[in-house]
C-alpha cells in the first residue's frame, strides 16, 4: 500500500485540473429570447472543457510514464541487489562452514594430544 502514496501524489494535482476542466461554470439564461445568444457560448465553453481535459490527461499521461520508467528502474536495482545479497549469504555460509570444519578438526586434535 506503501508504493502508492508516491503515484497518489504524483497524479493529484491533474485530477484536480481535469475535475475542474470537467466541470466548467456555465453563463445563466435569464431570459428565453437568450437562449439563442447562449447556446453558442456553452457550447464553446463546453469545448474550451474538452480541450483543456484533453490537455490535462496528456499530460498525466506523460507523468504515468515518467513514474512508470522510474519504477522500472526502482524494480531493477532492487532485483541487482537482491542478488549480490544473495551471493553474499552463499559466501557467509561458505565462511561458517569452513569456521565449523576448522573448529571440529581444532578440538579433535585438542583431544588427541590431550589422549597421548
Amino acid at each position: 500500500m506503501a508504493a502508492w502514496i508516491p503515484a497518489l501524489k504524483a497524479i493529484l494535482p491533474y485530477v484536480t485540473q481535469i475535475v475542474t476542466a470537467a466541470i466548467p461554470v456555465f453563463t445563466t439564461r435569464s431570459d428565453q429570447t437568450k437562449a439563442a445568444e447562449v447556446i453558442p457560448k456553452q457550447i464553446q465553453e463546453l469545448q474550451s472543457a474538452v480541450t483543456r481535459n484533453t490537455e490535462s490527461l496528456k499530460v498525466l499521461a506523460e507523468s504515468l510514464k515518467v513514474l512508470a520508467d522510474q519504477l522500472q528502474q526502482v524494480i531493477t536495482s532492487v532485483d541487482a541487489g537482491a542478488i549480490a545479497i544473495e551471493r553474499e549469504m552463499r559466501a557467509s555460509k561458505r565462511l561458517a562452514i569452513l569456521a565449523i570444519v576448522v573448529a571440529i578438526v581444532a578440538i579433535l586434535l585438542s583431544i588427541a594430544t590431550w589422549l597421548q
